[in-house]
């Protein structure tokens, strides 16, 4: 009969023995686990008693010294597709790229447990909704059939096709798609931070689910003064979301009596007050009619929480500075490219955003390599829409990429912004890369109206949450077509 073979162990006390000896049990039903895990549920892939248990297995006597998820245990994935972020774009066509390629094909690598539908910020802002309405567990929006990774992206290595994430694991791909969105950089404002960390404050942002909350109660406790909005020197996600906020609160100050004592300015680094003039000029209107005062080319730089100071400066004479007293600060961060997609210079361009074909999506260089949304360095306007129209054109791409084939499907810089204008109207502005107009419906879109704001409200999130998620809405682009009678 043959022996099994005994277990060694150090002469310790019995304490360190049963231990060690419960670790190598663990372990093998932790193996158990895991694997029963993956066989039913894809999402999410590793959570860290999952991770404790798997790294026991393998190094029982990490264990005796208790739980850990750091680094010290590191593990190596491979996939046919990896898809780093799991906002919008990352979600949308990781469930079309998992239902053509079959369950373990697909990689998400998004650190987060909730998934925000941000385009409701601004309702948040102006009371319409509240922050619970906003997300999901991000384990119910990811798609079924891929494998989620709950961590980050630290570094990417394209010339071995390889992430390395922030838990030190290594994930070998044989395509990429780069889905990470822009970075909020609050903390390039000097006093901002602290500002917007002073209890029931004056200054508030809606980019943040950590600061959303702060809009509609700084709101509620203005009584009179300056009411500021301003629009910072970077690119920005939602280029329309600043202005919304400032026609809802326009809008508050009227219905409860306060708009006779307050002064609205609304501060743009930016030398139009839209960019596409079609709806601009509509837009100049409602500020007249409603006393908002416009400066152009002024850029916030720096807040003084102590005495509530904004100081701006003159992006034409950026030697000339002026200070604000404030009772009510909006403020709109700079944002950039991440900065872990700037450390890697073979990935980006020269702001460092992913150096992608502005028409099929797909790396200048990297022929394996796909960026969608607001990481992507295609020059359309930074929104959600924008992310639903490129998602069948980077999953068809991709497609086929892998069988072979040269890319054909061209993206034609689709952007939607409504325009929320108050409580109850708002304008749908829809353009595409050449900023001319794209408009969906038979009707003139640059008027305000109380359909297009109900469909913002009421429509848009459920579209959200249930197609565009599932990969199942890749625009307007058929309803457009049938409204205008060319199909």
């Amino acid at each position: 009969m043959e022996m099994e073979p005994k277990l060694f162990l150090p002469a310790k006390s019995r304490y360190t023995h049963s231990i060690v000896l419960s670790a190598v049990l663990i372990s093998k039903l932790a193996d158990d686990a895991h694997f029963f895990l993956l066989s039913r549920v894809r999402a999410p892939r590793t959570t860290a008693m999952i991770r404790a248990l798997s790294c026991a297995a393998r190094e029982p006597a990490l264990f005796a010294r208790g739980f850990s998820t750091s680094g010290t245990c590191n593990e190596n994935h491979k996939c046919k597709l990896l898809v780093v972020g799991g906002g919008a774009g990352g979600c949308s066509v990781a469930a079309k790229a998992s239902n053509k390629l079959g369950a373990g094909k697909v990689i998400i690598l998004e650190p987060a447990d909730k998934h925000y539908y941000q385009p409701m910020f601004t309702l948040i802002g102006g009371g319409i909704k509240t922050l619970k309405d906003s997300y999901r567990p991000m384990k119910q929006v990811l798609p079924v059939l891929a494998t989620w990774i709950q961590d980050s992206a630290a570094k990417f290595e394209p010339e071995s096709n390889t992430v390395i994430t922030a838990n030190g694991d290594r994930i070998e791909y044989e395509f990429l798609l780069v889905a990470v969105g822009l970075q909020l950089n609050y903390d390039k404002i000097p006093g901002l931070v602290e500002a917007l960390s002073i209890k029931d404050g004056k200054v508030c942002s809606n980019y943040s689910p950590k600061y959303v909350d702060r809009t509609f109660q700084a709101l509620k406790n203005f009584r009179s003064g300056n009411a500021l909005f301003t629009f910072p020197n970077s690119p920005v996600k939602c280029p329309g979301a600043p202005q919304k906020i400032l026609y809802i609160a326009e809008h508050y100050l009227r219905k409860t009596k306060k708009r006779k004592n307050a002064n609205l300015y609304y501060n743009t680094s930016l030398p139009v007050l839209f960019g596409v003039k079609h709806y601009a000029d509509a837009l100049w209107e409602i500020v007249k009619r409603r006393n908002i005062t416009v400066n152009l080319r002024t850029n916030l730089v720096e807040v003084k929480p102590a005495s509530d100071e904004a100081i701006f400066e003159n992006l034409d004479n950026p030697s000339e500075r002026f200070t604000v007293n404030y009772e009510f600060l909006h403020v709109t961060p700079p944002m950039g490219a991440p900065d872990v997609l700037k450390a890697c210079s073979s990935l980006v361009n020269d702001m460092g955003f992913v150096d992608v074909s502005k028409d099929t999506l797909q790396h200048q260089r990297l022929g394996n390599v796909f960026a969608i949304g607001d990481c992507s360095a295609s020059p359309n306007s930074k929104t959600a829409a924008s992310v639903a129209a490129q998602s069948q054109v980077v999953y068809k791409n991709l497609m086929s990429v892998m069988d072979g084939k040269t890319p054909s499907r061209v993206f034609d810089g689709y952007a939607s912004c409504p325009l929320v204008t108050g409580y109850n109207t708002c304008m749908l502005a829809e353009f595409d890369y050449s900023l001319t107009p794209l408009e969906t419906f038979p009707v003139d879109q640059r008027k305000e109206r109380y359909s297009m704001y109900y469909m913002k409200k009421d429509f848009m999130p459920t579209l959200y949450w249930h197609l565009l998620l599932n990969g199942l809405w890749n625009g307007p682009r058929l309803m457009r077509n049938l409204m205008h009678g060319r199909l």
